[in-house]
């Protein structure tokens, strides 16, 4: 069994999905515009089935999605972290916020240390696939210092592929 590891910043917790988290993602994926940027809206079974994956994948690829506590309230506010699914082309360095800590943030928080922490785990440079009309995702990956790399048709959509730099 493998280890999640947790990160700390000065606002949230990062760390593993639990299941607790169902009813935050639920209201998430079901009830916010903008959770068809993450493959929503979804039901409470592909909800579930999202929270599985989110686990699973840590470990089977050993590095996966961070959930995002607030500290102040422990509140569970979003994911941030790496996924790598099978026609992924490589692996994705992807974020969701939910609603009510949007701009305020805690994607670039939880982000940066996400990022940071994948070098201890294997992953450098990762990239980031975003849909064209995600203007608020799409400048993240710019202040994070991503660049884009190339535009191109994934899983049936438009996307824009971002490159991120290299951690030292």
């Amino acid at each position: 069994m493998i280890e999640i590891p947790i990160l700390e910043t000065e606002r949230l917790i990062l760390r593993a999905p639990q299941f607790e988290d169902l009813e935050p993602m639920e209201a998430f994926f079901s009830g916010s515009e903008r959770s068809k940027f993450l493959g929503g809206p979804l039901d409470q079974g592909e909800v579930w089935r999202a929270l599985l994956r989110a686990a699973g994948h840590w470990h089977l690829r050993g590095y996966g999605f961070w959930h995002i506590v607030d500290r102040q309230t422990g509140r569970m506010c979003g994911h941030a972290g790496f996924l790598h699914h099978i026609e992924w082309p490589e692996t994705e360095l992807a974020w969701g916020v939910y609603d009510g800590y949007e701009g305020k943030g805690i994607a670039f928080e939880a982000v940066t240390s996400a990022r940071s922490a994948g070098v201890g785990l294997g992953v450098n440079a990762p990239i980031s696939i975003i849909d064209p009309s995600n203007i608020r995702s799409r400048a993240l990956a710019e202040r994070l210092g991503a660049r884009i790399e190339r535009e191109t048709i994934f899983m049936n959509e438009p996307a824009v592929i971002y490159r991120h730099p290299a951690e030292k």
